[in-house]
């Protein structure tokens, strides 16, 4: 069996066509939709993140505003930047972009954003509002996956899946949104007894434990769909031999970079035994950013009562 592959990249340009459309439209409504996203610190990753939802915002015609406090800001200092955030009409959606330095309680920072503008999903009345189908913003990385299925007709009605991995930011989010679209769910992790046999039990997939390749062959059902979350670095020659065996192309990246993306999936395992599968890169990851910039768009339009 050879895996189709799912392509994030071309299903995130669907998207970020819709949402260039519907601003386009809410223009002639009267109103621009404006993220403002908060940096706070210089963690290069952090920094790249920002800048790469900053040029979505701006290929997409969405305000941005960038808010740079110093790696010396306090919890209450950025509480005070949330709160002001909050009272502005013309800002629609807020991004606190994670680590914030270890001084800052993350956590009261995350809780201070309205949940109307929570374009991360984050919040916990923005999890109630998930938990209940109630109207919300969800979390970006699980819903762009469901866009992904969809847009590639791929049924989740009746199907077992099986998502590794518990995090607030995609493993339970995740799980939700494929119970909501009637899949049976089951949620494994680190501690679960038997491992790769509950894996071997679904139809779709969904590996987001943050191990680089564990999900080998003995995880995979033949003609399973995979969806790989991880994102992770192979910094040795002996490492990219093993997952990329005979890939020039990724070899040749190694050696001019020191390292090269791997997901939590072993890559030949998907390829040799899924019937689709994402690849990293250019599955999920460009995912994130547009849904992010369409969950900007969706908080624009309840703030006004304009609907979806």
């Amino acid at each position: 069996m050879s895996a189709a592959i799912l392509n994030g990249v071309q299903t995130a340009q669907q998207m970020r066509a819709e949402v260039a459309q519907q601003v386009l439209q809410m223009k002639e409504r009267g109103h621009q939709p404006a993220l403002a996203v908060i940096l706070a610190g210089d963690n290069p990753a952090s920094q790249i993140y920002v800048r790469s939802k900053i040029r979505a915002c701006a290929e997409l015609g969405i305000v941005s505003e960038e808010i740079l406090p110093p790696a010396s800001v306090t919890t209450a200092e950025l509480l005070e930047i949330v709160h002001r955030l909050n009272q502005r009409d013309d800002v629609d959606g807020i991004l606190v972009q994670l680590p914030l330095p270890v001084q800052v309680d993350a956590q009261a920072v995350l809780l201070a954003v309205s949940p109307d503008k929570d374009v991360d999903g984050f919040h916990p009345v923005s999890v109630g509002r998930l938990v209940t189908r109630r109207p919300g913003l969800t979390p970006c990385t699980p819903t762009g996956i469901i866009e992904l299925l969809k847009r590639n007709g791929i049924p989740m009605a009746g199907r077992e899946a099986v998502v590794i991995g518990r995090s607030d930011i995609v493993g339970k989010p995740m799980a939700m949104l494929l119970l909501h679209e009637n899949a049976t769910v089951t949620i494994a992790h680190s501690r679960t007894k038997d491992l790769p046999g509950v894996c071997q039990r679904a139809d779709i997939l969904v590996a987001a434990i943050g191990q680089t390749g564990m999900v080998g062959r003995d995880f995979i059902r033949p003609g399973a769909v995979v969806v790989d979350v991880g994102m992770n670095r192979l910094t040795t020659r002996e490492a990219v031999e093993r997952f990329y065996p005979g890939d020039a192309r990724r070899m040749e990246e190694f050696e001019r970079r020191g390292s090269t993306l791997i997901g939590d999936v072993d890559p030949v395992a998907a390829h040799e035994l899924a019937s689709a599968f994402t690849p990293v890169p250019g599955g999920v990851g460009p995912l994130t950013i547009a849904q992010l910039m369409a969950n900007t768009v969706t908080a624009a339009k309840a703030r006004r009562g304009w609907g979806r």
